[in-house]
This record gives structure tokens, sequence and C-alpha cells, in this order.
């Protein structure tokens, strides 16, 4: 794997900390849920102390549902293990400015045990396994993720005041690929993408989307771990300016019954030469034999590996017919009405995930991919047609329509607990486990105004 270029160095963080124009490093990882979880250190301090030795964290962070309360089920974190520590290491190949909170720097950890050994269910280190298995065969992969969201006028807190209900959409007509009709949020959208810029991303451009006030900021692809540590840094970044504007978006995968906000992943392979490994002129759709085994793998394991692209209660919401989320496990050349799409040429050539949705944790999405890839090049699996229609008539199996189905599948797959092991396999069944029981004991706004008078 190539070496990665840090956006600032240690030697110029420690000339921004001189000049007082640092005062304080954040030291985040990745949890579960995909959020962002740390400390922050006054600048001295991190760079004196935590840069050499780390720090530590509660290990209940990687064993608690999303309200941050202890739930029973984890191995690795319990009241009967005491709910210890785990050690957070920091990655100094991610430190990078934040421009939207004054005077600070951030880098990315990596989670260990006090023997130094990894936290194997963390979503950092997952990944990192399956990228290790690919630099066995000498590839290395590179990712771009399209995030959609959907920007309101009211305040986060005016959302939760308001139990998510009344709030104003920053645009009331489709503004898919509008000027005019993204100009309306442009100031938003502007700081946003200059200070992602800042903070190490390249920004390619913005768009608008189909639903209200829904929009999307591409950046640049990039090696993996690169790709996802920026997806988890520019969503919190993105809320974050958000709140500052006095605004609020939401990344939630189906926030209404129109479009939901997807998360598309595409995957594309390079060998040691830097040469592509998907490419080839002369084979179908310019495929060559290993893009066919890897894509004969997506396909095989999809429904398996769900879990891991919708993780949660409402992810499966999208999954509808005619929405541009899919429902087929099926594959086509430049096909949006397919689980995966197949675009580019050369070292673009790639295959498009389209199942995530806003919602998705990103290392665990693209293990999941790499995993499911190696399984089809390991056993030389055949790719099936390719559907040149319209998927959603089609009679290809469907992707799971809900987490209790996508839960069972990965608990039953051989193939997850060979890519990943059983304490994975096990941590994450678990976390959907505690989502669905949360979900079936809630009595919701539709019951009450179904049945409250009328039943």
């Amino acid at each position: 794997m190539a070496e990665r270029t840090p956006p600032i160095s240690v030697d110029e963080l420690r000339v921004l900390v001189e000049r007082e124009e640092i005062d304080t490093v954040a030291l985040a990882f990745t949890d579960m849920q995909g959020r962002l979880q740390g400390k922050r250190f006054a600048a001295r301090h991190f760079l004196d102390e935590v840069m050499e030795h780390g720090t530590e964290g509660c290990n209940y962070l990687l064993a608690v549902d999303v309200d941050l309360n202890t739930v029973d089920g984890y191995a690795m974190s319990s009241w009967e293990r005491g709910y210890g520590d785990f050690a957070m290491h920091a990655d100094l190949s991610t430190l990078r400015l934040v421009p939207w909170n004054p005077g600070t720097a951030m880098v990315t950890a990596d989670l260990a045990w006090h023997d130094g050994s990894p936290v194997v269910a963390s979503p950092r280190q997952i990944l990192r396994r399956q990228l290790d298995r690919l630099a066995e065969r000498g590839w290395s992969a590179y990712i771009g993720t399209e995030l959609e969201f959907m920007v309101f006028q009211d305040s986060f807190e005016q959302a939760w005041d308001s139990a998510y209900r009344g709030l104003t959409p920053a645009n009331q007509y489709n503004v898919d690929y509008s000027i005019l009709g993204t100009a309306r949020v442009e100031p938003l959208l502007r700081r946003i993408r200059n200070e992602m810029g800042a903070a190490g991303m390249r920004v390619e451009s913005a768009k608008g989307e189909c639903n209200l006030g829904q929009h999307e900021i591409a950046f640049r692809y990039d090696e993996a771990l690169t790709t996802c540590d920026q997806h988890v840094v520019y969503k919190t970044g993105a809320k974050e300016i958000a709140a500052q504007a006095g605004q609020a978006l939401t990344f939630m995968a189906k926030f209404d019954e129109r479009e939901g906000n997807s998360c598309h992943i595409h995957l594309s392979l390079r060998d040691e030469d830097n040469s592509p490994v998907f490419a080839d002129e002369a084979g179908e759709y310019g495929m060559s034999a290993t893009m066919r085994h890897f894509l004969a793998g997506q396909l095989a394991a999809l429904r398996e590996f769900t879990l891991l692209y919708a993780p949660n209660i409402n992810s499966y919401k999208r999954f509808q017919p005619g929405s541009f989320a899919p429902t087929a496990v099926a594959w086509g050349p430049d096909n949006r009405t397919c689980a995966l799409r197949i675009v580019g040429h050369g070292h673009g050539h790639r295959l498009e995930n389209r199942v995530p949705g806003g919602d998705v944790n990103p290392y665990l999405a693209v293990a999941g991919m790499i995993a499911a890839g190696l399984h089809g090049v390991d056993k030389k699996l055949e790719l099936q047609e390719a559907c040149t229609g319209n998927a959603y008539t089609g009679d290809a199996e469907h992707v799971p329509s809900t987490l209790r189905e996508a839960s069972q599948l990965w608990e039953e797959s051989t193939v997850a607990r060979e890519a990943f092991g059983p304490e994975v396999v096990a941590h994450y069944l678990n976390m959907a486990h505690v989502e669905q029981q949360a979900y079936d004991t809630a009595v919701t706004d539709w019951e009450r105004f179904r049945s409250f008078e009328r039943m």
C-alpha cells in the first residue's frame, strides 16, 4: 500500500502550537454506529504525552446502543467484566486541521487492548484486516463514497423539541441538478466544501438531489482507509457547521416517504505497479477475469452482508421499487436499478454498491465489499448475466427488506465467519438484536394515529 501523505505533519502541528494558532487536539475513533468518539486535549499535552503514549477510553463505547445505554450480549465489555478501558493510539498519518472549530486539530485513533493486541471488533480494525488480505495479493483498494443529506432551516435543538415534525426543508421542491435551487443553500454548502478542503480533503462538487432540501457533496476517491477516515470526519463536520449556521442536516437513510439518503460506494483495485486490476479492454464490458470473479462474490454475499451496508431499522425503508434504491441482487453496466452498477474505464473501472444509505458505517461496508470480492476471487465464482433492463421488475433475489431478515442471514453466513471471524460476527449480530428489540418495544406515532380513536 502506498505511503499516505497527512493533511499536516507533526512538525507543522508543533509550529502551529508554538504560534498559539492551535490550542486543542481532538483524538477520535469511529464507533459501531459510525460516529466519532474520543477526547479533546490541550495541544501541548497531546504533543508531550498523548502522541507517544496514547490515552484510554471506556470499552463500553463499542458495546452500547445509539443512546449510549449499556446493553447485554457483548463479550468484550459488560458489567461482569467491569467496563474497563481500551487504549486509543493516534494514527499520525491522519492529523488534520479542523477549520470549523477554531484553534483545533484532529487525529484518528486505532484501538488496542493494554497488551497491545488490536480490538478486533472496532470498525477501523475490521477494515484493516480486509486490506491486509488484499495486500497479500499485491492489491490496494480505492474507494469513493457519495453521501446524501437533507438540510432544514430549523436548528438541531428546534428539530428535537418538535419531535422532528413540521420541519422546514431548505428547498421546497425537487432541486436535482438545479443551479437555481442549490443557490438557496449555497452559503452552507460552500462553507462545508471549503472547510473540508482546508481539513485536507479533496472536494469535487456539490449538487441538488430529489427530496426536499436534499444535497450531495462529492469528494475525490482515495485509498480505502483514507476515504473512510475522511468520510466520518466530513459527516461530523457537516453537522457541526450546519449547527453553527442555525440549521440542521440529517444523513438518516429514510427521513420521510420520499427519496432516502443514499451512500453509494465505488471500489476499484490496483496492483503493486499501480495498474488497474479490474480493467481489460478485451473483456465483456471492459472487465478483467478478476473483476468478474470479484463482482460475482459481491452478488453471492450481498444478502448475507447487507447488515454491514444497512445497519439500522430505518435503513430498510429505502429499499422501495422505483426509488433509485435497489431491491434486486443484480448487476448491470451503468444501470441504476441494480444493487451493483459497473462504470468507468482504465484506472477508474469500478463497481458501485448502491445498497448503503447515509447511515452506513463506511469501514464496515468497505470491509464487507472487499471480503465478498475476495470470496468470489478465491472460489473463482462465475458471474451471472448482466441486467440491462429494469431490475425492479426482474426475477433476481431481493435485498433483505428488514433488519431482522438481514441479521439472520449474517448469523448463518459461513462467508462472514471465514472473512471476519466469530468474534466480529457475534459482536455485530448483537448490535442488530439490540436495535431490533428497541424497535419492537417502541410505540410509534403511526400506531397512535391509527389506533387512539378508531380502534
